[in-house]
């Protein structure tokens, strides 16, 4: 969860450096959401699992698994927002100027 709070306030800081449209910053917002949403599943996932099974279970670290997976799933499509978002404008800002 740490991870992604200090992803989403980079995102923040480089969309308010990179002066992201407001659709853009509709669609950050959405992502930095889902991201944060799914890991708040994650956690309640995990509470449960262990409520529910306190000692060893190979099913039940099966769901922990597939409850990680998808906090994974969700952090990777994150990225690739990110890098449709800023990577054009980073592009057109910095690197044309360097080439041309």
């Amino acid at each position: 969860m740490q991870l992604h709070a200090v992803a989403a306030l980079l995102a923040v800081l480089f969309g308010i450096w990179l002066r992201v449209s407001g659709i853009e910053w509709a669609v950050l917002c959405l992502t930095i959401g889902s991201v944060m949403a799914a890991e708040a599943f994650n956690s309640a996932i995990e509470q449960l699992t262990d409520m529910v099974s306190p000692d060893f279970n190979p099913k039940a670290g099966l769901v922990k698994d597939l409850a990680a997976g998808a906090v994974t799933l969700v952090a990777i499509s994150a990225v690739a927002v990110a890098i449709g978002i800023f990577a054009p404008k980073i592009w057109s800002k910095y690197l044309v100027l360097y080439f041309s």
